[in-house]
């Protein structure tokens, strides 16, 4: 009981100390090492060292490159750690593909002992933030990253100090889950209780998720990702989080729309993606990452529903919320999509009204040789993946036919090359098209004559 009540006094306290705008960056360094520390310590084990690694994963990671980049740190007197998903992913039982490493040396002492040993160093750029990327026997990069504690944060970007101290580092990372670390032998350090909520499948903000969230804002989105991609149940949000991201939403505002759609992208391209959408949207962080005000959510549930056994690409999921084109213009405008992202949400939104015909698939062939790009056929088959229709497998067994008539065909009946000859081929083609793709060359070529007719027309209306 007195536990319980020391630690609701000390994040009352922190809360307090925050909501009357103390600034790390009017404390001395000492000073905002020992606030953080009181922060921290509620929350964080007493001792953080939970187990020891022991896998076939984790010691297939030391390759001679990495035995070299260890034996280094070891020998100059600074401590390494491999840091963040990597470990995340080898306490899951997943071989991680990337690895990022975090050290007690200073970048200014990195760069001494590299250069010491004559080991190349590249990506100059990360180091104001304290990484130094070595190029170890011409062969591995690997970056290594200064612990940090981020002074000033402006929801985007952060002014850093740098420390010696495991605890406070971690304490600057997002989810739990995210923020221990793995010593080169195989001892397994979580400061803040991410291995429990790693087995229990939960995703919860380092501390207090507020101030996470404050000190970068696409951290709300990161949430909905991780959520997809470690818990086992779509709806088994945690409420003081949910609500920490509604009351934190328009921080968005000011996150550029690629790095938006970075974060989103990947959340609806994991698990319960529709679920985590849809939540999204109830947060009401729609109009906020490029929405209509009011997203159409009786659309995207139906989509939900009927699509549920089929894997939907994030944008057709993302056009069910859209009502008409322009939407889809403002999408594209806020999280700057592909080109093929781009006209994936037009090309739904246009065309995923039902097509009726005696040959079901027919309108779909024909939209696919109209449009003669190489996405064309993957719009399709994303249309008709968002209505589930019966035709879908026969559609992809289906085998393009090759428009008939050449460009040298046209020069022969005296069509000049260039865009002229282009704006033919596509009147031709479209006809060829509306005509079940079964004409001849010469039927073809007896159109020629309307076509030019057509284009004149065209070009005097201009």
């Amino acid at each position: 009981m007195f536990l319980r009540y020391s630690v609701d006094r000390v994040v009352r306290s922190v809360k307090q100390c925050y909501s009357t705008k103390t600034k790390l960056a009017t404390l001395t360094n000492t000073e905002r090492v020992k606030f953080l520390r009181q922060m921290a310590l509620p929350k964080s084990r007493e001792d953080p060292v939970i187990l020891k690694l022991d896998t076939p994963d984790f010691h297939s990671l030391f390759t001679d490159e990495l035995k070299s980049l260890a034996s280094l740190f070891k020998e100059y007197g600074y401590e390494v750690r491999i840091a963040g998903g990597a470990v995340r992913d080898l306490l899951s039982g997943v071989k991680p593909t990337d690895l990022d490493f975090a050290t007690t040396a200073t970048p200014a002492q990195m760069k001494e002992m590299f250069t010491a040993e004559s080991v190349r160093m590249i990506n100059a750029n990360g180091e104001k933030h304290g990484t130094i990327t070595p190029r170890i026997n011409d062969k591995e990069n690997f970056e290594v990253t200064t612990l940090r504690i981020d002074v000033v944060t402006d929801g985007r970007h952060a002014e850093v100090q740098f420390t010696t101290d495991w605890l406070l580092d971690a304490l600057r990372r997002d989810l739990t889950i995210n923020s221990m670390f793995l010593g080169l032998d195989g001892s397994v350090y979580d400061y803040f209780y991410g291995y429990d909520d790693l087995q229990a499948r939960r995703v919860k903000f380092v501390g207090d998720p507020v101030t996470r969230i404050q000190e970068d804002y696409l951290r709300i989105l990161r949430y909905f990702r991780f959520y997809g991609k470690i818990s086992k149940e779509p709806d088994q949000h945690d409420e003081e989080t949910l609500k920490a991201i509604r009351d934190n939403k328009e921080g968005l505002k000011n996150v550029s729309g690629e790095r938006i759609w970075m974060e989103l992208k990947k959340t609806l391209e994991g698990k319960f993606a529709g679920e985590l959408l849809l939540k999204i949207i109830e947060c009401g962080l729609g109009p906020l990452i490029g929405l209509p005000e009011n997203p159409n959510v009786h659309e995207l549930k139906l989509v939900l529903e009927r699509s549920r056994g089929l894997k939907l690409n994030p944008i057709t999921l993302l056009s069910a919320t859209l009502y008409n084109q322009d939407d889809a213009a403002a999408l594209n405008a806020r999280l700057k999509l592909s080109v093929f992202e781009r006209d994936l949400a037009v090309f739904i939104v246009e065309h995923r009204p039902p097509k009726p015909n005696i040959k079901p698939l027919m309108p779909y062939q024909q939209l696919v040789l109209k449009i003669n790009n190489k996405f064309g056929y993957q719009y399709v088959v994303e249309v008709l993946k968002y209505n589930n229709s019966s035709y879908l497998e026969e559609f992809q067994k289906w085998t393009i036919p090759k428009f008939p008539v050449t460009g040298n065909m046209l020069k022969g009946k005296g069509v000049e090359s260039g865009r002229k000859m282009g704006l033919v081929i596509a009147e031709l083609r479209n006809y060829w098209a509306d005509h079940e793709y079964k004409l001849t060359p010469d039927e073809i070529l007896k159109q020629l004559p309307n076509v030019l007719d057509v284009l004149a027309e065209k070009r005097k209306n201009k």
